[in-house]
């Protein structure tokens, strides 16, 4: 019953989802890109992981190295690009990875979709490119995946941001159902039993907000930012579902990452919608990283898209506090 509700909800979420001193590192990373990725069957820029999957890997701006770690799950990193990381690229050299059975990436063989794979991914990506260390910047679910990945290997992580993410999936689905729940009509929603278990309330919820075309309204502030949204993911060239369908069987990914953020001592930004409820607006206030800074935007569950320009200034004052050298 769970895996049904999930499964139904993801797809319909990932349909609307859619960064002085010393030398940039731009011109060397380019070159490790180059010397790691090979192109694929569709003539696009990969890397094979130790286990022999290729991942989508583009590599795009100037300044210190920054892996973005999508949500979704599994809606790729082409969104994220489009609307909100090119803004950043005069601060941070974006690497924009697409997870494996994700977006413009392959699929596991061997249908491995644990979190410690995906973990295990990203180690896998800055071992290829030849990077000491890197920024990870996450949107939403792929704060789950890079927190795990900061908590395992935390010497190779200079720095985190954190853009509207999860860490406690299932407080977070409880903010949107009680929120989603209000968006739909009265006369026409059925009882919202709260005794019922929160993934039966949660996709009953979802899979009605997707029946009346209210997803947008959920997701971002305004109709025109649903519409360009939209957009976007509707021009994306390739985009692998496995990863969304296969997601919510791992049990290990409803965990309660908040506690093992107390022990990350990295520098983290921390950047949440005044009005998301789709992570939840005090989502953010659980967070324990001992040296973090929160901003709260304007907005819902994109605010570099909703506020570019905050969003823009709030990730460049981070970035020129790093060190330069990564």
């Amino acid at each position: 019953m769970m895996t049904f509700y999930f499964r139904r909800a993801v797809c319909l979420s990932s349909l609307c989802a859619l960064l002085s001193g010393l030398p940039s590192p731009a011109p060397l990373l380019a070159q490790a890109v180059q010397s790691a990725a090979k192109p694929s069957s569709t003539s696009t820029p990969t890397i094979t992981t130790s286990d022999g999957v290729q991942l989508y890997v583009q590599v795009s701006g100037r300044g210190l190295p920054c892996v973005f770690v999508h949500g979704g799950p599994g809606a790729g990193s082409y969104g994220f690009e489009a609307l909100g990381g090119r803004a950043v690229e005069s601060q941070l050299q974006m690497i924009y990875l697409d997870q494996r059975g994700s977006g413009r990436s392959a699929s596991s063989s061997a249908k491995d979709y644990s979190l410690d794979r995906l973990v295990q991914d990203l180690e896998d990506v800055r071992q290829q490119l030849k990077l000491e260390k890197w920024v990870v910047m996450a949107h939403s679910f792929g704060g789950t995946i890079a927190t795990a990945y900061a908590a395992k290997h935390p010497e190779r992580v200079q720095a985190l941001i954190l853009v509207n993410s999860i860490l406690n999936l299932p407080a977070t689905m409880e903010a949107t159902t009680t929120y989603g729940y209000a968006l739909l009509p009265a006369a026409g929603r059925p009882p919202l039993d709260a005794a019922a278990p929160l993934p039966q309330r949660w996709g009953m919820v979802m899979g009605m907000l997707g029946q009346q075309k209210l997803m947008g309204k959920l997701m971002y502030a305004s109709d025109t930012a649903a519409a360009r949204a939209s957009q976007v993911v509707r021009s994306q060239p390739q985009r692998n579902q496995e990863f969304a369908a296969a997601v919510f069987q791992r049990p290990e990914y409803l965990q309660d990452f908040t506690a093992a953020s107390a022990q990350l001592k990295m520098p983290v930004l921390v950047v949440s919608g005044r009005e998301d409820y789709v992570t939840g607006p005090d989502h953010y206030k659980s967070f324990r990283f001992p040296n973090q800074q929160a901003v709260v935007l304007p907005g819902k569950h994109y605010p570099f898209q909703e506020s570019p320009k905050e969003f823009q200034q709030a990730v460049s004052s981070f970035v020129r506090k790093l060190p330069r050298k990564a």
